[in-house]
C-alpha cells in the first residue's frame, strides 16, 4: 500500500508496483501564455464584446457581442476549455431587434447554466435571462426586461456573490440629465426581475464605467468611472445595498487625475481589497493600475503602477479566484502595432507589481475582454476574447502559475477495490474487477 487503504475503496496501481486510493490532490501548473493558438467564434464583425465562465461547470463560459454584419443583432456563443483547446458550440441570436449596444454579461453563481444579459436595447437599458443545457447546444432564454427607458452607454452588471438571486446593474441616464451616473438593484424568481429604485452615483457625465462585489464582505460593491463632470478623472465608490433592494453610495475617491477604459476588480482572497486598470489619459494613455483599500465606506489607494509604457486601448481586468494576489490584464498595445496584449499582476498589501508584456494576438485588437475559470481543477485558466482587425471574433486562452487540483486516476490504473484495511507500506488486499468484495456494508 503507498498512504493507508480503506477498505472497500477504488485503487489505483502505481508505476512503482504499490496501490493507492483513488483521489484528489494539488498539482503546480507552469505558466504558458499563450497556452494555445487563437480561436475564430465568429467570422463576422463582434462589437461590446464581454465573457465569463460559469461558476458551476469547469472549463464553460460564454461570450456575448452585437455583430455589424449579422443585422446588428446580439449573440451569444458558448466556448468549452479542454487542458489547452477551446471549441465553440452553440452560438445563437438574444435579440433580432434594437441596437443590441453595451452589452455585458454574469453567470448566476448558484445555478449551473443560467446567465444574465444586461444591454442597451434602442433607447432602453434592458436585462435578460438565458439558459445553456448540459450538452452547450441549446439556448432558453427568458422575456426582456426594461430597468430603465432612458439608459445610455455602457451598461455593467454583476451578482451579488452573497445574495442568491440579486443583480446591480450600473448605467448612464439619458434623459436628459447629462447621462449621469445611475444603479439598479434587480432580484431574480426564475426568469423574472423586480428591480428597485435607481440611485445616482455621479452627477455629471459616466460614460464608461465597471462594477465589482466584495465575495468577502457582504452587500458591498464598488463602481470605477471617468467623471465627466471633474475632466474625466477616474473615481471609484463604495455601494451599500440594505434590505431587499436599497442602494446607498458614500463618497467619490479619485484613482487618476484622467482616465479611460477603468475596469475594476475585487480581490477574491482578501476583504476589502481590489484592483483598478485603465489608461492613464494624464499620462499618454499609460495602462496604469492601482490597488484601492475599502473602510465601510472610504477607499485609499497604492502607489500608480504602469504595466505597460504605451497607449492602451480596451483594457479589461480580471481576477483568478484560486490563485490568491493574481490578476490578468488585456488590452490593445498602441506602443506595438495595436497587438492585443497580457500582463500577469501581482498584489501584495497595498501594491501591485507587473510581468513582461506577452503578445496574444498579433494583430489590432478592440474590445477586449478576460476571464478566468472558477473550477479549481482549471486554477489559473483564462480566456481572452477580441474583435481582430475589425473583422473576426476571437478567443484565446491563457495559463498563469498556479496549483490546479488534479486526480491520480487515469483511462488505465483503475485496478480494483480494497478488500481490507492496509496501513501505509503493508500488504494490501484486492478484489480486481470481476472480483467480489463481502467485507463492506
Amino acid at each position: 500500500a503507498s498512504g493507508t487503504l480503506p477498505n472497500g475503496k477504488p485503487v489505483i496501481l502505481k508505476a512503482d508496483g504499490t496501490i493507492q486510493v483513488v483521489g484528489i490532490g494539488d498539482s503546480p501548473v507552469s505558466q504558458n501564455i499563450p497556452a494555445a493558438t487563437e480561436v475564430q467564434f465568429v467570422a463576422g464583425s463582434a462589437q461590446y464584446l464581454t465573457t465569463d465562465f460559469d461558476p458551476n461547470t469547469p472549463g464553460r463560459f460564454v461570450t456575448v457581442f452585437r455583430d455589424p454584419q449579422y443585422g446588428g443583432y446580439g449573440r451569444v456563443v458558448v466556448g468549452q476549455v479542454s487542458g489547452t483547446s477551446i471549441t465553440f458550440g452553440a452560438m445563437t441570436e438574444y435579440n433580432t431587434s434594437g441596437t443590441n449596444e453595451n452589452s455585458c454579461v454574469a453567470f448566476d453563481p448558484n445555478i449551473a447554466g443560467k446567465f444574465i444579459i444586461a444591454f442597451l436595447n434602442d433607447a432602453n437599458g434592458v436585462v435578460m435571462t438565458g439558459h445553456i443545457n448540459a450538452a452547450n447546444d441549446y439556448f432558453s432564454w427568458g422575456n426582456i426586461q426594461i430597468f430603465d427607458s432612458s439608459a445610455g452607454s455602457m451598461h455593467r452588471v454583476a451578482f451579488d456573490p452573497n445574495t442568491a438571486n440579486r443583480i446591480v446593474v450600473v448605467y448612464s441616464d439619458s434623459s436628459g440629465e447629462g447621462d449621469h451616473g445611475k444603479a439598479i438593484v434587480g432580484t431574480i424568481s426564475g426568469d423574472t426581475i423586480s428591480y428597485g429604485t435607481p440611485v445616482k452615483f455621479n452627477t455629471a457625465a459616466t460614460y464608461v464605467k465597471s462594477i465589482s462585489f466584495d465575495p468577502n464582505t457582504a452587500n458591498t460593491f464598488v463602481v470605477a468611472f471617468p467623471d465627466g463632470g471633474a475632466s474625466d478623472q477616474g473615481k471609484a465608490i463604495v455601494g451599500t445595498i440594505s434590505g431587499t433592494n436599497v442602494i446607498s453610495f458614500g463618497s467619490k475617491y479619485v484613482f487618476s487625475t484622467g482616465c479611460s477604459v477603468p475596469h475594476v476588480v475585487y480581490n477574491p482572497n482578501t476583504a476589502g481589497k481590489f484592483v483598478v486598470a485603465y489608461s492613464a489619459v494624464n499620462n499618454s494613455g499609460y495602462g496604469s493600475a492601482r490597488v484601492g483599500t475599502v473602510t465601510g465606506n472610504t477607499i485609499s489607494y497604492g502607489s500608480e503602477v504602469v504595466f505597460n509604457s504605451a497607449n492602451s486601448a480596451y483594457v479589461a481586468l480580471a481576477s483568478d479566484p484560486n490563485t490568491a494576489d493574481k490578476f490578468v490584464v488585456a488590452y490593445r498595445d498602441y506602443g506595438n502595432s495595436n497587438y492585443g496584449t497580457i500582463n500577469v499582476g501581482t498584489m501584495s498589501g497595498t501594491s501591485i507589481s507587473f510581468g513582461s508584456n506577452i503578445v496574444m494576438n498579433s494583430g489590432r485588437s478592440d474590445f477586449n475582454a478576460v476571464a478566468f475559470d472558477y473550477s479549481n481543477i482549471n486554477a489559473g485558466k483564462f480566456v481572452v476574447v477580441w474583435r481582430d482587425t475589425s473583422t473576426t471574433g476571437d478567443a484565446r486562452l491563457g495559463q498563469i502559475a498556479a496549483t490546479a487540483q488534479a486526480t491520480n486516476l487515469t483511462s488505465t490504473n483503475l485496478v480494483g477495490i480494497s478488500a481490507a484495511d492496509a496501513a501505509d507500506a503493508a500488504t494490501a488486499k484486492i478484489n480486481t474487477w470481476g472480483g467480489i468484495n463481502s467485507t463492506v456494508t
